[in-house]
This record gives structure tokens, sequence and C-alpha cells, in this order.
């Protein structure tokens, strides 16, 4: 993000970044790429606290989400992260109606993780059918303070 597009942001009061990723494997890295200029902006430029555990959490997020429309949904997806009320929310758009399961747990599952793993690491997680598909949103909280006290830039 450059510095024209930074200013943008702090003009409309909002401190956000979306992309679409194509349909192959190698956009999975990528938007972990996005989530981590994100963070790192979100740090240096605007001054809010963004740990290791931050760090980590929102890029596995982002992960498990497209790898989730890779697998499950046709075509492209977009990719929004935006600083709302203390935590970043991750959202995923995809072109698929059919609304994500979490599955029975079992000895002889294996695999078919990556929902139960969001909504363990997400203050909240939301599914909202739209026009066209489907958007799945998770709230990762910036803070690391067990009280839940934001350190840093307040909102």
């Amino acid at each position: 993000m450059d510095q024209t597009d930074v200013r943008g942001l702090l003009f409309r009061g909002a401190i956000t970044v979306s992309a679409a990723f194509g349909d192959d494997d190698e956009e999975i890295p990528a938007a972990r790429a996005l989530a981590r200029s994100f963070l790192t902006d979100l740090q240096a430029v605007h001054g809010f606290p963004v740990s290791g555990r931050v760090m980590g959490m929102v890029q596995l997020v982002v992960s498990e989400l497209v790898t989730n429309t890779r697998k499950y949904a046709p075509g492209p997806c977009l990719v929004t992260l935006e600083v709302q009320h203390g935590a970043v929310e991750v959202s995923v758009w995809d072109s698929s109606t059919t609304l994500p399961a979490v599955l029975a747990q079992g000895p002889a599952r294996i695999g078919r993780h990556g929902l139960e793993i969001v909504m363990a690491v997400s203050k909240s997680f939301q599914v909202q059918r739209e026009p066209v598909g489907k958007r799945i949103t998770a709230a990762i909280v910036l803070a690391d303070d067990p009280d839940g006290d934001v350190a840093g830039h307040k909102l």
C-alpha cells in the first residue's frame, strides 16, 4: 500500500484493504502476504499494537478461509481486512451459496478442521449470504492484554 492509499484511508476514517484472488492454490500465500502487509502498516503507519500473536492469528484465519474458498467455491474470492472496535475483521467473499459446516468431532476424522480453528481464535465469527455467494467474517482482537484493553492507538 503506497502513501497515497494510506492518506485516502485516513481521510475516510477507515483502515481497510481488499484484494481479489484467483482460483488457484498460489493465491493462498498471496492472501497471507496481504494480511502481513496490512498488519505491518497498521503498526508502523497508524500506531496500533500488533503482537506476534496477532500477526500469526490473522494470517492463519486468512489462510484457512481462503483455502476453504479454493476447495469448495468456484471462481475468485475477495479478502477484506479492516480495523473495527479494537479488532481486525477478516472477511472473505466467495461465489458459492453453500454455507460452511463444522463437522462432528471423532477420532477417525482427519483434516477439515479449518472452521473450528478460525472460530477458536476469533472474537466473533459470522456467515452472511450475499446476493451472489456468501461472506465469512472473523474478528481477531488486537490487544494482548488479559483485560482486553487496547494498548496504543484508541479507536
